[in-house]
């Protein structure tokens, strides 16, 4: 089991940046491969960006290629996702979460408990 804590959502404008931090514990983090879904009002939770720890493996939902970055920093035993040229679509509560593929989004089974990003056209 891992605990998975997000921050740093916050209101920002139409082709802003932000950078959301998920801080990973629990004695099996290395295990699993840390991922970003999002949740949008109105809409079901879907997949955003996972990495493996080594960050040698990594996976991106189309709507975000070229605009999202996930990178780790295995010493702090944080992910972190650089969301740039925001769009309105991108409003939504981001969730970080474990699993066991990168490339499995149905692998990841361990939830955050969220952080609110609200992009204002």
């Amino acid at each position: 089991q891992v605990q998975l804590v997000e921050s740093g959502g916050r209101l920002v404008q139409t082709g802003g940046s932000l950078r959301l931090s998920c801080a990973v514990s629990g004695r099996s983090v290395r295990r699993h491969v840390i991922g970003w879904f999002r949740h949008p009002p109105g809409r079901e939770r879907e997949p955003v960006a996972a990495t493996s720890w080594s960050g040698v493996t990594t996976a991106y939902v189309d709507s975000v290629k070229g605009r999202f970055s996930i990178s780790s920093d295995n010493a702090k035993d944080m992910v972190y996702l650089q969301m740039n040229s925001l769009k309105p679509d991108d409003t939504a509560v981001y969730y970080c979460a474990a699993g066991g593929m990168v490339d499995d989004w149905r692998s990841f089974a361990q939830w955050g408990q969220g952080t609110q990003v609200t992009v204002s056209s």
